[in-house]
C-alpha cells in the first residue's frame, strides 16, 4: 500500500475556457491527449511535461482575492519557478499579455526575485527565479 499522489490542483472559476487557456499559454502546457475542447465548458485540465495537472472547475460566483489586503483572503496560490532574471522578465511580459495583473513586484530583491500576480479569475500566483 502506498501513499496517495496528488492528481491535480483545481481552481474554481466563472469562466473555465478562459482560465484554462490563460494557464495553458502561460505555462506552455497542453490539453490531455484526446481532449475535445468543444465538449467540456464546466471542467478542463491542462497537463505539464512531467504529467502534472492543473484543472479548472465552473462555479456561478467567485470573489477575487484582494491580497495583500485581507478583505477577501486567498485560499491558495500557485508558485512557478523560472531559470533566471531574464526568464522572469520574459514570463512577466507573457503573463501581462495574457491578462494577469501585478499585485506585488519584488523583482529587484537580491535574495529571491519574484512577482505576485492575479490571474483573470483573481487567483494569485507567483513567478520566482531559482
Amino acid at each position: 500500500m502506498g501513499y496517495p499522489r496528488l492528481r491535480s490542483t483545481v481552481l474554481d472559476t466563472t469562466d473555465v475556457p478562459l482560465l484554462a487557456e490563460f494557464y495553458r499559454r502561460l505555462l506552455g502546457w497542453s490539453y490531455p491527449e484526446g481532449f475535445d475542447i468543444d465538449e467540456f465548458t464546466d471542467w478542463r485540465s491542462i497537463v505539464g511535461p512531467s504529467g502534472e495537472r492543473l484543472s479548472f472547475q465552473q462555479v456561478d460566483e467567485l470573489a477575487a482575492t484582494t491580497w495583500p489586503d485581507a478583505e477577501v483572503p486567498q485560499q491558495l496560490h500557485l508558485d512557478f519557478q523560472v531559470e533566471d532574471r531574464t526568464d522572469l522578465e520574459v514570463n512577466h511580459q507573457r503573463a501581462l499579455e495574457l491578462g494577469a495583473v501585478v499585485r506585488s513586484d519584488q523583482s529587484d530583491d537580491p535574495e529571491e526575485p519574484l512577482r505576485v500576480y492575479a490571474d483573470p479569475a483573481g487567483h494569485t500566483f507567483c513567478l520566482f527565479t531559482r
